[in-house]
């Protein structure tokens, strides 16, 4: 039955696709309309059952309105990512562990259909010309597309997926990511309007974090967040402004870069900035903003450790300026107070590893003081990392606490 299902599907799209006016803007309604028609004339003749029915009416919905074979796993709340390696390879993530699904395009000319539908939603292109793009879905899933030439094995397709309710801070007590403690610790220093960097490696929970975060500044500040691919979800925030950068595209429209909008908004007079990821040159536009009356910003960076965020950070300036090292150095320890590193452990779980402050710079170094650090202590009979944050050392920089009117830290 599966090999006649695939080749009345098959037929199915055929007839719709030729019966479609692609002379205006068909309703969602429309096109159901014509699906039910084909599937109730497929039915009489191949005496369907109405499970069989109901399943095509869908798969065929999915295949002209919406992501064809990924629709199921992009309804599956605990899917987390999925990886489209071509037509016929497709990956997903659960609980942490990939694995590969028995579903496929029909045809690379389907997949690359699907890809140039999630683009074109959010004004992006992709083509031979410009084969690598991000863009994000309607629900806020993150999405990276990469097409041949550059890809080998056909056009490669990377979303992950938020989840539908953003995590909160009980979450992470629950998930044993860090502890009341902590939190009460990192409350503080955003009230206090420090310089925070998350750092942490791919997939180690940074964006969530940063959202989470969020939810920490008082509610009358004016805020600008500007972000690659609008993913974050700031929501107690009213005076909220969203930026999000611009590709060039074949029309003529000039790329409008991370450091483009950061330079735009410091004539918006923002309270905070927040960048969402910091990639490359714009990292010096971030730390003359935090060393210019900007205080409280936050941004988020791929990095092993804390101490290698640093020097990534470096790095990143001096793709932007032709600075000396010492120069450089004295911006990072100038503009960036803090540093909490994020990670994800050999169990999948995701944990607060470490919270440095920036003391300063001293004998051409930047000098940092661990201030909590999460030490394992074993494992459960299930493989699950047991531990406990200990508080290192106390914080040396307390003035903008002092101002603040915060007490205990």
């Amino acid at each position: 039955m599966e090999n006649n299902y695939e080749e009345i599907r098959r037929e199915c799209r055929n007839q719709l696709l030729e019966q479609i006016d692609y002379t205006k803007d068909m309703r969602d309604e429309e096109i159901l309309d014509l699906i039910d028609d084909c599937v109730l004339r497929v039915g009489k003749t191949q005496k369907l059952s109405l499970q069989i029915k109901n399943r095509l009416q869908r798969e065929l919905f999915a295949t002209i309105r919406q992501l064809d074979v990924l629709e199921e796993f992009l309804a599956d709340n605990s899917v987390t990512e999925i990886m489209v390696n071509g037509p016929d390879c497709i990956f997903i993530e659960r609980d942490g562990s990939l694995t590969k699904v028995d579903v496929h395009f029909e045809s690379q000319e389907k997949l690359t259909d699907v890809i140039q539908q999630i683009v074109a939603k959010v004004n992006r292109v992709v083509n031979e010309a410009s084969p690598i793009v991000d863009a994000r879905l309607s629900g806020g899933a993150r999405v990276h597309v990469v097409m041949p030439p550059i890809a080998l094995n056909g056009p490669i397709l990377t979303i992950r997926r938020f989840p539908d309710h953003p995590i909160c801070v009980e979450d992470y007590y629950r998930f044993g990511s860090l502890n009341e403690e902590v939190m009460e610790f990192i409350k503080k220093l955003i009230k206090a309007k420090y310089n925070i960097f998350i750092s942490g490696g791919t997939g180690s929970g940074k964006t969530t974090f940063l959202n989470v975060l969020s939810g920490f500044i008082p509610t009358d500040e004016r805020i600008v967040t500007i972000e690659d691919n609008a993913e974050l979800q700031i929501r107690n925030i009213e005076n909220l402004v969203r930026l999000e950068t611009r590709n060039a595209n074949i029309e003529g429209c000039m790329p409008v870069t991370i450091r483009d909008l950061i330079k735009a908004s410091l004539r918006m007079r923002p309270d905070r900035i927040i960048v969402g990821e910091i990639r490359g040159a714009e990292a010096i536009d971030l730390l003359m903003a935090m060393n210019t009356g900007h205080d409280g910003s936050l941004s988020t960076g791929h990095a092993n450790s804390a101490k290698d965020m640093l020097t990534r950070l470096e790095t990143m300036v001096i793709m932007g300026m032709d600075m000396p090292l010492d120069a450089i150095r004295r911006q990072i320890a100038s503009a960036v107070d803090i540093i909490i590193h994020l990670g994800r452990l050999r169990d999948h779980s995701r944990k607060l590893l470490e919270i440095v402050e920036v003391v300063g710079y001293v004998n051409h170094e930047i000098v940092l003081s661990p201030l909590y650090t999460f030490v394992e202590e074993g494992c459960t009979k299930e493989g699950k990392i047991q531990g406990s944050f200990i508080k290192k050392e106390a914080l040396i920089h307390t003035e903008k606490c002092i101002s603040a009117g915060i007490e205990g830290l």
